[in-house]
């Protein structure tokens, strides 16, 4: 049954603390314990390397019921390790066991939406909000985004906990998935026979033979890489996967075909110069020049100079005749950047030379005719610049024949990865080096950073780390960023006793309480009170588990409490 929703968040976190009592590191044996469970800690970047391994080698469907059947085993051990401890639990409080240690263990982080669930009857119904799923990151990052659910273990985690605890089969789906694009995870459990389509989850729950399907497998192989080799490949300079880069690079594939004029559109530093640079390699016109020019880079006084060029004389006071970038491009591609910084005067040339196909030298009264593909870009709203009367719209209307969104780097963070090894191979060339890509923590941030500055920032930060990291290590979170605006959550380190305890860091636990107690603004006896107090509220007046939480026996702690309180029974909680 339901827990009353003003009791949840105290009794989760008397849960969580419990749980983390029972993970133990020995460091003798080498070996980590939940309760009496033996556990691994593991890479997760070698997790995501095995898992990537099945699937390339099994199959999207066949590694999915393997690793759905790994999940179950995993949540079935779990709920052992919760039956053997807390016998007396209320249904709602063995069900927050298998979310915490969900949590605790670095999958997923959990959140319960609804739960109904009574063991006397075998009613069951579940609703969690999952938040940065591990499985759901690493399979977008590896393969973009799906078109289905992807956390296949945890799901099975979540099904095989919840059938120990039920004594009956609860299947879980994936409502939600950041594998296919959600923002986050979101999971619904009910009794599997509640399903309509149980049938074919009880399939994936049965060990199949693999060695039976070896044949086909070879010959789904084979067609794969067939598949790939016909694959059409991206240009060097170009990287990306994702949905929204897609999009603008089938559109820039569809311009190279004609010779069209064409405006790109994106923030600073999303690759407009690189986009230009691929369409002219694509186009009819890639053995010939491509020449760029940034028109905010050169003085207003100049622009007419640089690009239509000028003949030398008094009237220009031009030293030497200089034929400008149209003339330097003619048969190529001439890209334009920040074109909307181009003054009124050289606007009316511009839109000349795409009309007519000629231009005239400053001081000279020649026409000369010129065949260039145009290709502009911008960051700013020319419509904008239009209203204002700081661009002509005639100009406007015959550059955007073709237009061209570039997407900023946050839109496409399934591409960072692709990136960010990219890069690296890019710089450590370049430096001389031998990295082994990002720590977690430093990936993590990565894929959080808004990148204001989009490609060209994250460019530079690369080089940075190469720069800073020693040879054959992974490039540091502090090797990238000079700070970092990120509020870290709270960790847990190892005391001496190879337990688990919170990591503050560089500040020294507890360091206030006891300068409370040593400069007199508190006795010990007060200390001890208040420590005592807060753990009986959050166990929720359970005198057993606030023991627990402070690694007392209850019969230790109702004799601090009788002595702290003799005006007060010491048995007043809840055993």
């Amino acid at each position: 049954m339901s827990k009353p929703r003003g009791n949840r968040k105290i009794a989760c976190d008397a849960t969580n603390s419990d749980l983390r009592s029972l993970v133990h590191f020995c460091a003798e044996t080498g070996q980590i314990w939940l309760h009496e469970h033996r556990m691994l800690l593991v890479h997760a970047n070698a997790q995501g390397g095995m898992r990537k391994e099945l699937i390339d080698t099994l199959g999207m469907e066949r590694a999915r019921g393997l690793l759905i059947r790994m999940g179950f085993a995993s949540g079935m051990h779990d709920a052992e390790v919760f039956s053997r401890r807390d016998q007396g639990a209320t249904d709602y409080e063995a069900f927050m066991i298998g979310t915490q240690l969900h949590t605790l263990e670095g999958i997923v982080k959990v959140t319960t939406l609804k739960l109904e669930a009574d063991r006397a009857t075998g009613r069951f119904y579940g609703e969690f909000l999952w938040e940065n799923s591990w499985e759901g990151q690493w399979h977008r990052h590896q393969y973009g985004t799906h078109s289905e659910p992807v956390c296949w273990s945890q799901i099975g985690y979540a099904c095989g906990y919840t059938t120990a605890l039920m004594g009956r089969p609860i299947l879980y789906k994936e409502i939600e998935c950041i594998g296919k694009g959600d923002n986050n995870c979101r999971i619904v459990g009910k009794p599997i026979e509640e399903w309509e389509d149980s049938a074919d989850y009880l399939r994936i729950f049965n060990q199949e033979s693999i060695a039976d399907q070896l044949i086909d497998l070879q010959t789904q192989v084979v067609q794969l890489r067939s598949a790939i080799n016909e694959k059409e490949k991206l240009p060097t300079d170009i990287v990306g996967n994702s949905k929204a880069f897609r999009v603008a690079y089938d559109m820039l594939q569809q311009a190279a075909k004609s010779q069209i004029t064409v405006l790109l559109l994106g923030e600073t530093g999303v690759g407009k110069e690189v986009f230009a640079r691929a369409l002219h390699d694509r186009s009819t016109r890639r053995n010939e020049s491509f020449i760029a020019i940034n028109c905010a880079a050169i003085p207003h006084d100049l622009v007419e100079s640089e690009l239509f060029g000028v003949e030398k004389g008094a009237f220009t006071g031009a030293l030497n005749t200089r034929p400008g970038r149209f003339e330097r491009a003619n048969g190529g591609t001439l890209f334009l950047d920040e074109i909307g910084d181009l003054p009124l005067s050289a606007q009316v040339k511009l839109l000349r030379v795409l009309q007519e196909g000629e231009i005239e030298r400053l001081g000279d009264h020649k026409v000369r005719k010129v065949d260039v593909r145009l290709v502009a870009a911008t960051n700013v709203d020319l419509k904008q610049l239009v209203k204002e009367g700081k661009f002509r719209s005639d100009l406007y209307y015959r550059l955007n024949a073709f237009q061209i969104n570039i997407p900023p780097l946050r839109e496409r963070k399934e591409d960072i990865p692709l990136l960010a090894t990219r890069f690296i191979e890019k710089y450590s060339a370049i430096y001389g080096k031998k990295l082994n890509g990002f720590t977690d923590k430093a990936m993590r941030v990565i894929l959080t950073y808004p990148w204001p500055g989009n490609i060209r920032e994250f460019m530079n930060m690369v080089e940075r780390g190469v720069i800073l990291a020693p040879n054959g290590t992974r490039i540091e979170l502090e090797q990238m960023f000079s700070s970092s605006n990120n509020d870290p959550a709270m960790e847990f380190g190892l005391d001496s006793n190879g337990s688990l305890g919170v990591d503050h860091g560089e500040a020294e636990p507890g360091k206030d309480l006891y300068d409370e107690v040593l400069n007199g603004s508190m006795t010990l006896d007060q200390a001890e009170a208040m420590l005592i107090g807060a753990a009986v509220e959050k166990a929720n007046g359970n005198l057993s588990a606030a023991a627990r939480v402070l690694g007392l026996t209850r019969p230790q702690l109702a004799y601090r409490l009788g002595r702290l309180h003799d005006d007060e029974p010491a048995t007043g909680g809840r055993a």
